[in-house]
């Protein structure tokens, strides 16, 4: 949850891997070629929800959990960012923001408990 930064990576999966704390997975959400490399395993690890994936019309459809990094793509592999597409994601990350509910173990106490029917019991 910090604010995005340019950095220059070695492009061998070893540092990948390190950077996201683990195995990596490529989506592609965007119309441009960039790719989101993500911990592969951040959802089912618990990471913290770090970016929302919406759609066209701005509704969300998924999200990226744990810290991810971002990569122009060449025809077969990962390449840099170009400065415009810099500029673009930079703005884009540095605006947004997501909201994180914990989830709940217990019954809220306000919620209604579920009644046993009579042939329930």
């Amino acid at each position: 949850m910090t604010p995005p930064t340019v950095q220059e990576i070695d492009g061998n999966l070893e540092s990948m891997q390190k950077l996201v704390g683990g195995h990596i997975q490529a989506i592609y959400p965007f119309d441009d070629p960039v790719a989101i490399v993500c911990n592969d395993e951040g959802k089912l690890l618990g990471l913290p929800m770090n970016h929302i994936l919406t759609d066209n019309h701005g509704v969300p459809y998924d999200f990226v959990c744990g810290t991810f990094f971002m990569v122009g793509l060449a025809e077969d592999r990962f390449a840099s960012l170009t400065e415009q597409q810099i500029e673009k994601y930079q703005k884009k990350y540095t605006n947004e923001m997501v909201f994180s509910v914990p989830a709940r173990t217990e019954p809220h106490k306000n919620h209604p408990k579920k009644e046993k029917h009579e042939h329930e019991r």
